[in-house]
């Protein structure tokens, strides 16, 4: 933390901010044209650039310009463009590249007073990529320039990015609002309302390019560990780092730090636990001794695509370095085999009140906190949202039963769909593991309006789950115990619930 704070100032310790709806955890004064509730970006000025670069025509044809361009062309080729998983054996895969968006803006840029250096035509290069990539990603090709600016903003999507800061944002709508593109989509909106992008001087190709290659790196097969859940982690953090009580000590790079961690908490997870790669010899419990292996394998695999995109490549070395390491701290908390350490160490916090937010060690801690409790906040979002998380997490582990039954290997807890049914396992886990963490939570932020709203929804949900269970338990041996809730019981159990 000290390395961050030398390169980038923190606030001034203590120092409280304005924490409503639109709040941001730090001051945006800095920010030019930047306006409440609004994009950070200044739009007029990039339509006014990209108007430059669409009405131009082919006078980069020559001679003399075609050595920019191959250079331009040598860069986006660079190996950080090509993906290779020594490990696995796949062959590289060229990421982040599009020729067609290359090709027709380095062809039809002229006027030869509008762009005159390898920079410039770099920078029209950039916002031409931004502003296409995410069409062309979905296979669309573009018919009209100015028309996409905003594109991605329009509509229902648009307007839920203006409430990401609710707890009952719904992930699922948003993520077929954005065609899949969820987890990119809300990185971009978060990194830049934080303003993250001017903060640090982030290039917006290589920004999107790496949340691409982060949400691509999530299998989407898995029913729970895929780029939806990274992206509702997410939101979840957002909404943890707006809390009063963390908002006005935390700096830019907290907040960076914090983003990242969710967004990558979970890459290439294989869909199975860590129990299972043991037993299995599988190379990744080797690697890491069996210890946090598939932590550890989320944190190498994201400084790889840190590393392989340049993100950080214009900071100095030391604050990469820093970042790195400090990225692996918050993605390792989140092994629930460590529930018990942090927990024990939080209690010992809060009843000695000795928590010094303005100390950068201390925050990193409660920066931890935050990231384990969105990482299982699942119980504490409206029934809706968290009956879906448990039965896609339930499905995922009994996905892996039938594998360790098909290969006669033991079948881990949870995981034997013949026993183990939603509402027990749900039941448990709210039990043993949420309810403790959340209130402490609760504790540190001061029973804060969000961390009232995310206890209650607990509560109904456990009783929900617990009324569930008896009804299974009551009925005849004939059912089949799947634990899969029917409309007749949920129409029954929304009857019987008290507000």
């Amino acid at each position: 933390m000290p390395v961050l704070e030398r390169f980038f100032p923190a606030a001034e310790p203590g120092r409280r901010r304005r924490t409503g709806d639109e709040a941001m955890p730090f001051p945006m004064g800095s920010l030019p044209g930047y306006q409440q509730g609004t994009l950070a970006w200044d739009l007029p000025e990039m339509i006014k650039m990209v108007k430059l670069v669409w009405k131009s025509k082919g006078e980069l044809r020559g001679a003399k310009h075609r050595g920019v361009l191959e250079s331009e062309d040598a860069l986006g080729g660079s190996a950080g463009d090509a993906r290779v998983r020594g490990q696995t054996g796949v062959v590289s895969e060229r990421r982040g590249s599009y020729p067609f968006i290359d090709f027709r803006l380095l062809n039809n840029t002229a006027l030869s007073g509008e762009v005159g250096t390898k920079k410039k035509v770099k920078r029209l290069l950039s916002f031409q990529r931004y502003f296409h990539a995410s069409r062309l990603l979905r296979g669309i090709v573009p018919q009209a320039s100015l028309y996409l600016l905003d594109e991605d903003y329009l509509g229902q999507a648009r307007h839920m990015l203006s409430k990401v800061g609710m707890w009952d944002f719904d992930i699922f709508l948003f993520d077929r609002l954005t065609n899949g593109n969820s987890l990119v989509t809300l990185l971009c909106h978060l990194f830049n309302v934080h303003g993250l992008i001017h903060h640090f001087q982030l290039d917006m190709v290589t920004l999107h390019r790496f949340f691409v290659m982060v949400q691509e790196d999530y299998h989407s097969q898995n029913p729970y560990h895929n780029a939806v859940h990274a992206a509702d982690v997410t939101q979840a953090m957002h909404c943890y780092l707006r809390e009063p009580k963390l908002a006005s000590f935390l700096t830019p790079s907290d907040i960076m730090l914090g983003l990242l961690a969710a967004a990558a908490h979970d890459v290439d997870h294989p869909g199975v636990n860590q129990p299972f790669l043991i037993k299995t010899k599988h190379h990744l419990a080797s690697l890491y001794q069996n210890v946090s292996v598939l932590e550890n394998h989320h944190w190498r695999s994201t400084i790889g695509m840190l590393r392989e995109s340049r993100l950080l490549a214009h900071l100095p070395k030391e604050l990469t370095q820093d970042i790195e390491q400090q990225l692996g701290s918050l993605i390792l908390a989140t092994d629930i085999n460590r529930q018990n350490e942090f927990l024990i160490r939080l209690k010992s916090h809060l009843d000695n009140q000795d928590l010094r937010l303005e100390d950068a060690q201390d925050r990193h801690f409660m920066l931890q906190i935050a990231l384990k409790c969105a990482d299982i906040c699942n119980p504490c979002r409206v029934w809706d949202l968290s009956k879906q998380w448990s039965e896609r997490v339930c499905e995922e582990f009994y996905r892996q039963g039938d594998l360790e039954q098909k290969f006669e290997l033991e079948i881990s807890p949870l995981c034997n769909q013949q026993k183990d049914t939603v509402p027990s396992i749900q039941i448990g886990f709210m039990t043993y593991i949420v309810e403790p963490l959340f209130e402490r939570w609760a504790q540190f932020t001061g029973n804060t309006p969000l961390s009232e709203n995310m206890l209650n929804h607990l509560r109904r949900n456990k009783a929900k789950w617990k009324s569930l269970l008896h009804k299974q338990h009551s009925s005849s041996r004939s059912n089949d115990h799947s634990g899969q809730v029917t409309g007749s019981q949920e129409q029954s159990l929304n009857e019987e619930e008290t507000p």
